[in-house]
């Protein structure tokens, strides 16, 4: 079981997008974003990051089952390139945040989720805005049980 830390994430420009949907369009979206990296000649920086507007487990599963979940995704760029279509430049703010690694595949991560925000309730903090999810390995190219999932939450 990896341990949580709290680690300090300096911002980045990103290229991503941002729309209203299930959770399964997710690769579909980082495809997009990826595809735009690739049409700017971009130089991808770091994994892709998803980023829950959801708050809380109930509002998560709540847009689960209604399909109309607030989502982001991203893709950490080296320069500044110019928007296409709908995928668009940006900061991701840095700062403070609690982090730890899930190994497993995505579906899996609800436990990892529990642990890390009793850990934050237990160090008297707050999560202060959306929580990300680094997709450190390709889930095509490794087994189920090695797929690895940072997932970090800001906090105050």
């Amino acid at each position: 079981m990896d341990e949580i830390e709290l680690v300090d994430l300096p911002p980045q420009g990103v290229l991503g997008i941002r729309r209203k949907g299930p959770y399964s369009q997710i690769p579909r979206m980082l495809g997009e974003v990826f595809a735009a990296v690739a049409e700017r000649g971009a130089i991808p920086v770091g994994p892709p990051v998803y980023l829950s507007h959801e708050t809380s487990a109930s509002e998560a599963l709540a847009c689960q089952e209604s399909g109309d979940a607030d989502i982001e995704v991203a893709w950490g760029v080296a320069h500044r390139v110019t928007d296409v279509g709908e995928v668009r430049y940006y900061e991701l703010p840095g700062g403070r945040f609690a982090k730890v690694v899930h190994r497993g595949p995505y579906e899996t991560c609800a436990g990892t989720y529990a642990r890390l925000f009793a850990w934050i309730a237990e160090k008297g903090l707050v999560v202060t805005g959306p929580v990300r999810e680094y997709y450190l390995n390709d889930p095509s190219a490794v087994p189920p049980g090695e797929i690895l999932t940072e997932i970090c939450a800001p906090v105050g």
